[in-house]
């Protein structure tokens, strides 16, 4: 036996001890200990496992087209240092009104036609009205009626909202938590962890199905990251969709200037993100056109099964459709909605 032979043995008998939980075990929590451990392993290492723990739940070859629409764009109160939609920050993003649901209902169907099983409708508040819940409410039913899926991403819900949703339709609803509670404050000061986990917890008890991840590359540290993970899968239950953010450095905003993410380290946080949420949709979403095709295959490879696409996500640029259709053709896949197994 060679020297190469016995230290990839010697890999394979030492592994570091890392829980897996089954996808209904709510007595089990994921440490952040855990979790750092798993970003650690070598990087075959941890790509053979997230992509084992994929396929147990879903077709490899399945990637799901989502699209996201801004249907009110910018002049929001909060301070999001990464958000080019923030009224106190100098990024060329203008304030608009509502869109008007024949507008909605138009890009609604260009996205169906294009391939998109799931609608998202996207508002820039810090917590939408009574009078802006109806309107949504409206423009939701409107969709569903075209037979997508239907998200919304409105900003933090009061009692009652997340109910006036689900009845119209709505599906999902989208609120991340952004990044690890000890980073928050750094990046946001207009409103506290709680304050997201408060509305994730309304848009549950109502029956709306969570869509809720975070945003890597904001000058967070490696065990910050493992912390955002940590608290997405702890939650009871974990969400059933996990978008995962890389940063986009907009002009304007403080984290303009923050340092690029490893793609690698991108890649990782994908598959940790499969491994402790199984059965979750792990969305390849912000920060897309700057990966190139080679790491947004690795993505897939990790565990991602669904991308957003179209020319824009909310008001930063995104791969267009035929782009990624190309990619999915090379790497002999298919869009389709990945259907848990």
């Amino acid at each position: 036996m060679n020297t190469q032979q016995e230290q990839t043995i010697t890999l394979h008998r030492s592994r570091p001890a890392v829980p897996h939980f089954a996808a209904n075990d709510k007595t089990e929590r994921w440490s952040v200990d855990a979790i750092e451990a798993l970003f650690q392993l070598p990087f075959p290492e941890l790509l053979f496992r997230a992509q084992t723990v994929h396929r147990e739940h879903f077709n490899p070859t399945h990637v799901e087209f989502a699209t996201l629409l801004s249907v009110k764009t910018g002049g929001c109160p909060e301070d999001c240092g990464y958000c080019p939609q923030a009224a106190q920050y100098d990024t060329g993003v203008e304030a608009s009104k509502m869109m008007a649901l024949d507008q909605v209902l138009f890009a609604a169907k260009r996205a169906q036609d294009a391939g998109a099983t799931r609608f998202c409708m996207g508002a820039a508040w810090r917590t939408p009205k009574d009078r802006d819940i109806e309107k949504v409410a409206e423009l939701v039913s409107a969709v569903k009626g075209l037979g997508l899926e239907t998200c919304a991403t409105l900003g933090m819900l009061n009692e009652g909202h997340a109910e006036q949703l689900r009845d119209a339709g709505l599906d999902y609803y989208n609120h991340n938590l952004d990044t690890a509670p000890d980073f928050y404050g750094d990046v946001i000061t207009t409103r506290d962890y709680q304050d997201r986990l408060d509305t994730l917890a309304r848009v549950r008890h109502a029956g709306v199905k969570v869509c809720s991840g975070g945003i890597v590359g904001m000058g967070e540290s490696h065990r910050q990251r493992a912390g955002l993970i940590a608290e997405l899968a702890n939650l009871s239950p974990y969400p059933e969709s996990v978008p995962i953010n890389n940063l986009v450095r907009v002009e304007g905003t403080p984290l303009a200037n923050t340092a690029p993410l490893d793609p690698f380290e991108f890649v990782r946080t994908i598959a940790v993100a499969r491994i402790t949420m199984p059965k979750a949709r792990v969305r390849l979403s912000a920060g897309r056109q700057e990966m190139g095709d080679a790491i947004q295959a690795l993505c897939f490879l990790a565990g991602a099964n669904s991308i957003f696409y179209g020319d824009k996500l909310l008001t930063t640029g995104n791969p267009d459709t035929q782009a990624d259709l190309d990619l999915l053709a090379r790497l002999g896949m298919q869009r389709g909605a990945p259907e848990v197994v």
